[in-house]
Order: C-alpha cells, then sequence, then structure tokens
C-alpha cells in the first residue's frame, strides 16, 4: 500500500484558502438604498450616537462618515444625512443633502 505524500495533505488548507478568495467577491462600499433602510429600520438603539451610527453602517459596507450631529452616507452619487433619532423606532433619521446621479 502506498503512502501519500505528506506535502499533499499540507496543500489542502492553500488550496481550499485560494477557492474560497475566489468564489467570495471582495466587499466594496454598498450602494443599495433599500439595503441601507431595511438595516436602519430593522435595528434599534436608542443610546446611539453619530460615532456609534458611522462605525455600525461602515460595519456594514456603506461608506459613512462621522459629522457633527449626523453621518454622511453616499450611495451611487447621493449623500444622504443620517441622525440618530433616539426613542424613536429605527436608527436614525434619513434626509438627502444631495443628489448628482447622472441619468
Amino acid at each position: 500500500m502506498a503512502m501519500k505524500s505528506p506535502g499533499a495533505i499540507c496543500l489542502m488548507p492553500a488550496i481550499i484558502c485560494a477557492a474560497l478568495a475566489i468564489a467570495i467577491p471582495a466587499s466594496g462600499a454598498s450602494d443599495d438604498y433599500s439595503a441601507l433602510m431595511k438595516l436602519i429600520t430593522d435595528n434599534e438603539d436608542s443610546h446611539m450616537n453619530v460615532l456609534d451610527l458611522a462605525f455600525f453602517l461602515a460595519t456594514h459596507n456603506f461608506d459613512a462618515t462621522p459629522e457633527e450631529g449626523y453621518v454622511i452616507v453616499k450611495l451611487d452619487g447621493t449623500i444622504y444625512s443620517l441622525t440618530p433619532n433616539g426613542e424613536k423606532p429605527g436608527l436614525a433619521e434619513v434626509t438627502i443633502i444631495s443628489n448628482a446621479r447622472k441619468e
């Protein structure tokens, strides 16, 4: 009975990692307004401040920047302002600051 080379066994984790890297697309900034609104409405935290909100959005792949009292989110040429809303349902009030979309 022939023994398999230990080198082949050692290469398996590297091959699996390479296959996963190819199969999983690189995560970029999310540009989906409906995904943003779902995230904002499906979560609640009355103690969330501007820095918490910006961090939360960034961890969900949104281009979020904290400002004084609100968070700027850029999606597909549109700039939104998100203000933490405390006790109200959801995480924030969302308003459009600038819409530079080219139709």
